[in-house]
């Protein structure tokens, strides 16, 4: 199992880099696209495959590639946002109470099991992504923001199911490096189109947290990936425990050292969602 707390330790500290971004008034998106060719050189050093191209092209996984590849950077900047405007409990309940897509995915794709308790959690699961979002603030402030966590909700459960579903068992970091590097590509033309029609610069001290991400993003697929195979352990029941796992860190992480305040709502919908996620994992 020290594959599943490398990925829940490595994906928590995704949360905390972005509150570290607000902080020191770091450009989420020119840090992101740092953050993935840095990746995207992990998963290629990481890598013991032949690397040809071709192959790559001609693969079955690599229309995966290229959806996830977007998927990526709109995502991260949806994440970004979330963690600054909403919080970061907010940002990591979102994300990761999107446990539930790929739960439904496995139950019609792998036949994974499936009862009242499961469909009970699930629905309690999208209840508490709604209260945790809510935030005490005026109701024209909440409307405007509330639409990121949701976003972030189906956002992140696509790609955690879109992952399990087109990585190659043996090609994991090759997987994960292409997907990277196709992020960074994208993430250089919307960073070009930004410094050209806002007069934007690039800040170099984007590179140094952008590069220290990039490492832990990494690790975050790698590990997630290397976890999801092992054996007689069905994806529902380990993205729940990993996913709660994270919840209960980011939070406890936002509490104390970022300071955010957690209003009565807030707490009902972190509590339901680790309700909801015990009545999945338990079914």
């Amino acid at each position: 199992m020290i594959y599943l707390a490398l990925s829940i330790v490595s994906s928590t500290g995704i949360f905390v880099f972005f509150k570290i971004f607000n902080k020191y008034k770091i450009d989420t998106l020119q840090a992101i696209v740092v953050n993935y060719i840095t990746a995207c050189i992990c998963g290629l050093i990481h890598n013991d495959k032949n690397l040809v191209v071709s192959e790559i092209v001609s693969s079955d996984w690599f229309i995966g590639v290229i959806i996830l590849g977007f998927l990526f950077i709109a995502i991260f900047n949806v994440m970004a946002l979330t963690a600054q405007k909403n919080g970061l409990s907010v940002a990591s309940v979102a994300s990761k109470m999107s446990v539930v897509i790929p739960i439904i995915f496995g139950i019609y794709v792998y036949n994974e099991s499936i009862g009242f308790q499961k469909i009970i959690g699930i629905l309690m699961a999208l209840v508490a992504v709604y209260l945790t979002a809510i935030k005490a603030k005026d109701n024209s402030v909440v409307t405007q923001s509330l639409y990121l966590p949701i976003l972030l909700f189906f956002g992140s459960g696509i790609i955690d199911t879109s992952i399990n579903y087109f990585a190659p068992d043996n090609k994991i970091p090759l997987f994960s490096a292409c997907i990277f590097g196709f992020a960074f590509t994208i993430g250089c033309i919307l960073m070009v189109y930004k410094s050209i029609r806002f007069k934007k610069s690039f800040s170099l001290k984007s590179i140094p947290l952008g590069a220290t991400l990039g490492i832990i993003n990494y690790g975050s697929i790698y590990f997630l990936l290397k976890a999801l195979r092992i054996d007689g352990l069905e994806s529902s029941s380990l993205f729940t425990i990993n996913n709660v796992a994270i919840v209960a860190v980011s939070t406890l992480i936002g509490l104390l050292i970022f300071k955010e305040k957690i209003s009565n709502k807030n707490w009902i919908g972190i509590c339901l969602a680790l309700i909801s996620i015990v009545l999945v994992t338990l079914a």
